[in-house]
């Protein structure tokens, strides 16, 4: 059995709508894991009294009342009755696969780190869970409708208790914390398992009306480029592409892309530190040709 836990927006239109879907298909998952809602925001403490989930309230945040990753991730470390947790984005389906494939990872170390794909969808309206079949339904719906995306996008981690120890205060909700949990992961010798092919995670499209800038004040303000320096740069922005594992039809095998990509990473550092060095020592000939290093830039980039 496992622990999930997850940091809810409050529960107001579409918003609403789709992380009730969420939180109850945890519910629905057999084995029923421990859920556990944390935050203040409005509508959280009636679904969590009305799903039967325990809600911690109390949150630490940020200036701009963002809440910080890195305390409520000790709170649930502090309060989850189980070794094993699991963090999921509050907008995202999760069904009767991710304990199956849990349950088959018995060979794999405790400490291991499972991550997985999600698949985008739309979903305008409450799930019907009181259909038998909404499982098998919703799988098929995602898979024929919805788009399943890359790699850097990270919506549910699975780890043990001893891995929420020193993670940065990353504003939840930005961008590079989950990033940098895979890579704090591999910097640790942990293994790091893709789920992807095993489960099926839906997440429920949605605009980005709860941030006052919208889109660009999540993957581009202020708080975005703080986590980003939290989490150490572009050496600590890994993503699923680079697990060191995947599970599959016939069971847990290695990952054989991980090793590509880290040629990918060294390769655009070091054209960076090449590209930088060049600007560097054309900067006298640049500038006296009325040149900056905007414009000397390759517009590719």
């Amino acid at each position: 059995m496992f622990t999930l836990f997850t940091m809810p927006k409050p529960f107001q239109g579409h918003f609403g709508t789709i992380q009730r879907n969420a939180v109850e298909s945890w519910t629905q998952m057999h084995p029923r894991p421990e859920i556990i809602l944390f935050g203040d925001e409005e509508g959280t403490a009636e679904v969590a009294s009305d799903l039967g989930v325990l809600h911690l309230p109390e949150v630490q945040r940020n200036e701009h009342g963002t809440p910080l990753l890195s305390d409520f991730f000790q709170k649930a470390k502090s309060k989850a009755s189980h070794s094993v947790l699991c963090y999921v984005n509050a907008d995202i389906v999760l069904m009767d696969d991710l304990p199956a494939a849990l349950a088959r990872l018995s060979a794999l170390p405790m400490g291991s780190l499972a991550v997985g794909r999600r698949w985008d969808l739309d979903v305008p309206g409450p799930l019907n869970f009181k259909n038998t079949d909404w499982q098998d339904e919703l799988r098929a719906w995602a898979r024929k409708a919805g788009c399943q995306r890359p790699a850097n996008w990270i919506d549910y981690f699975v780890f043990s208790k001893e891995f929420t120890d020193g993670v940065p205060p990353f504003a939840i909700g930005r961008t590079c914390w989950d990033n940098w949990l895979i890579w704090h992961a591999r910097s640790i010798g942990l293994s790091v398992v893709d789920l992807s092919v095993e489960v099926t995670a839906v997440h429920q499209n949605h605009d980005y009306s709860h941030h006052p800038k919208g889109a660009a004040g999540v993957w581009d303000g202020e708080e975005s480029k703080r986590n980003y320096k939290l989490a150490g740069g572009y050496w600590h922005v890994y993503t699923i592409d680079d697990a060191t594992h995947l599970l599959g039809p016939a069971g847990l095998r290695p990952n054989p892309r991980k090793n590509s990509r880290a040629v990918r990473r060294f390769a655009r550092a070091l054209w960076e530190t090449t590209r930088l060095g060049i600007l560097d020592s054309t900067r006298p000939v640049r500038h006296s040709l009325g040149l900056r290093k905007k414009s000397a830039t390759p517009a590719s980039r």
